[in-house]
């Protein structure tokens, strides 16, 4: 009997022996494939390779960079969710002008009811366009066009223009439309295009009209993309704005001695966040001007620094938006 429980000991203490081992011995090394490389890279959130990254939401607004002090942080938001827009069409699209003028209202619409924000009314729009036509071509000589030339005179951050197409089908007392385009959005101060959102309607009736149909499909179009617009305009102006600052224009015309217009630049640039020299010739030379401060602050700036810089006589000659032209007095 002894010898049978003596037995059954070195059993049990063998057996738990072997069981400590078992759960001490670290488990096979699993070589990392490229296949399960991909798949942890997808777990854990990065990109599969030869996956292109998406673009960022445009609702992930940038956010204030850590560098910046808190009145300058305090600018770049208030600047970021309070841009102005200025809302027409692309005249060269075809598109009905009670078409257009429908879409712009629907547009502005938005921007009023949604956003809490004023905009310049297709009426206005139509009538700078007449009385500003001499004053936009002697001011650029047709270098922008007339819109984005009005949009800079009356202070838009952004030209917003509709691009679409309209189509009708059906019959009496049953019309259908729809309508397919673009929204773009551009950079008022430099016209440069930042983005576009593209839109397509889905069939829509009316027992009035073909052109009711039509403007059903146009303006419910309008409606449904602004929040995208709106908000994709937010996340590109930020990003453009949020390690620089606003950017402002500068003309200085009449300089013909570079070392005063280096002077110049050097005391401008204590003023303002950055100054980026675009160009130099004797009758003129243009600067990117990068700060986060009002424009009128911008033009403080450039009297302040043309008084240490020999030009005591810089006088502003005209300002559009963003965009100032000085002259030297020399």
């Amino acid at each position: 009997m002894k010898n049978n429980r003596f037995a059954v000991r070195c059993l049990l203490t063998v057996s738990v022996a072997l069981l400590l081992i078992g759960c001490a011995t670290p488990p096979p090394f699993v070589q990392v494939t490229p296949e399960s490389q991909e798949a942890k890279n997808i777990v854990q959130g990065a990109p599969a390779p030869g996956v292109p990254t998406p673009d960022v939401p445009a609702s992930a607004a940038p956010q204030v960079p850590g560098t910046l002090t808190p009145d300058e942080a305090l600018f770049f938001q208030n600047y970021i969710n309070r841009l102005s827009y200025l809302v027409y069409y692309d005249e060269n699209s075809g598109l009905d002008p009670q078409l257009a003028k429908a879409a712009v209202s629907q547009a502005n619409r938005y921007l009023i009811e949604k956003q809490g924000l004023s905009v310049i009314d297709f009426e206005q729009i139509q009538r700078n366009k007449e009385d500003q036509m001499s004053a936009y071509q002697a001011e650029t000589g047709g270098s922008i066009d007339i819109i984005t030339y009005i949009a800079q005179k009356l202070n838009a951050d952004i030209y917003l223009e509709i691009d679409a197409k309209t189509t009708f089908g059906g019959g009496p007392g049953s019309w259908t439309g729809s309508a397919q385009g673009s929204m773009k959005i551009f950079d008022a101060s430099t016209a440069a295009l930042l983005g576009s959102i593209s839109f397509l309607s889905p069939q829509t009736f009316s027992p009035v009209s073909p052109d009711a149909a039509m403007m059903n499909a146009i303006t419910g179009s309008v409606w449904q993309s602004m929040p995208r617009v709106t908000e994709q305009a937010k996340a590109l102006v930020g990003t453009a704005t949020a390690t620089r600052g606003v950017r402002y224009e500068l003309v200085l015309q009449n300089t013909p001695d570079p070392k005063a217009v280096s002077q110049f630049e050097k005391n401008l640039s204590r003023r303002v966040r950055e100054v980026e020299r675009l160009s130099y010739a004797p009758g003129e030379t243009r600067f990117a001007l990068y700060a986060f401060v009002l424009a009128s602050r911008i033009q403080d700036a450039i009297y302040d620094a043309a008084s240490v810089s020999g030009f005591p006589d810089c006088y502003l000659l005209y300002m559009r938006g963003r965009s100032y032209t000085f002259n030297t007095g020399l």
